[in-house]
């Protein structure tokens, strides 16, 4: 009995500690601030960010609005403190801060008329973040947000409405991304989750052949294994199949020509070393194969010339 009543006071011990924390700006608000008088003080904390901001003290206004939507996020004017706050922070260059704070408001207000707007604000953000165009408050310099962050800020426009126009630019955007930077396999990444989440999206067809065209780069740039090929392979087939009318198709056909070519010549090497080494029935094989399976041309020829050398 008396373990029960000692575990019991230290919950309760925990409970109150946890309560009487310091509100934090992510942490969820207790029902029991919905109440009239609570939310009178933050219709009244609300005037006073407002006659702060019309007096330049734009600061104090930004901390102030802040105050009314964390502490006070049942007062009427409480989404609109918080849409004030990002927009402050916004015309104040903070573009992390300000993002962030749009990220608040549709966290928790999802119903509010603004909503779209901020949808917009949100993305606009993370676009200029992805072009470089990013402007801070000081001396109008521009700046540029880290790979990461700008990514972090893309991820979050696409999860906020995951089928829209938005996110499927988002999602394109990340790939370009990794791919100026050179990180070849998360810009594959970025670009088949485009394609798995929104195949009907407008940016699908260009994403899904960029995918195709970074594998092969990879092997031209030394990762000539077969795999990487046959994966490169699959993606302009995969291509050619879900999007037939897509303006790159003739591209797509010529990158799997040039494959076809590739994979050919090296099965000629194959027979060749094979020819070499005195394994002439295994030689034999791989020459039919490219004596019957290559275009018209010098690839071709030589497989059959050696075909006859060794006696066929």
């Amino acid at each position: 009995m008396r373990f029960k009543i000692v575990t019991t006071a230290a919950l309760a011990v925990a409970a109150f500690l946890l309560m009487s924390c310091g509100t934090s700006r992510d942490a969820m608000p207790l029902m029991g601030e919905n109440t009239p008088e609570m939310n009178e003080k933050g219709e009244a904390l609300f005037r006073q960010a407002r006659d702060l901001e019309e007096a330049g003290r734009t600061s104090r206004a930004i901390r102030t609005y802040d105050r009314v939507a964390t502490r006070h996020p049942f007062a009427p004017s409480a989404g609109q403190a918080r849409f004030r706050q990002a927009e402050l922070l916004q015309e104040n260059g903070d573009i992390v801060k300000s993002f962030e704070a749009y990220q608040q408001f549709i966290d928790r207000y999802r119903g509010d008329g603004l909503y779209e707007t901020v949808l917009a604000r949100q993305a606009e953000m993370a676009q200029a973040a992805a072009d470089g165009e990013v402007r801070s408050g000081f001396l109008g310099l521009r700046t540029r947000l880290s790979l990461d962050r700008t990514v972090e800020m893309l991820t979050q426009v696409a999860e906020n409405a995951p089928q829209s126009r938005t996110a499927a630019k988002a999602k394109f955007n990340i790939g370009q991304l990794y791919e100026s930077r050179n990180r070849p396999d998360d810009s594959v990444d970025a670009y088949r989750r485009l394609v798995r989440d929104q195949p009907d999206a407008p940016e699908a067809p260009d994403a899904l052949f960029q995918v195709g065209e970074i594998l092969l780069a990879q092997a031209d740039s030394g990762n000539r294994n077969q795999a990487t090929l046959d994966l490169a392979r699959e993606a302009f087939n995969d291509y050619l199949l879900q999007y037939p009318r897509h303006g790159k198709n003739r591209e797509a056909r010529e990158r799997l020509a040039e494959i076809q070519t590739r994979n050919l010549q090296r099965t000629f090497d194959t027979a060749s070393f094979y020819q070499r080494t005195g394994r002439t029935e295994a030689a034999k094989i791989y020459f039919r194969d490219v004596a019957e399976e290559a275009p018209e041309g010098p690839l071709r020829d030589a497989a059959r010339e050696r075909l006859r050398e060794l006696g066929e």
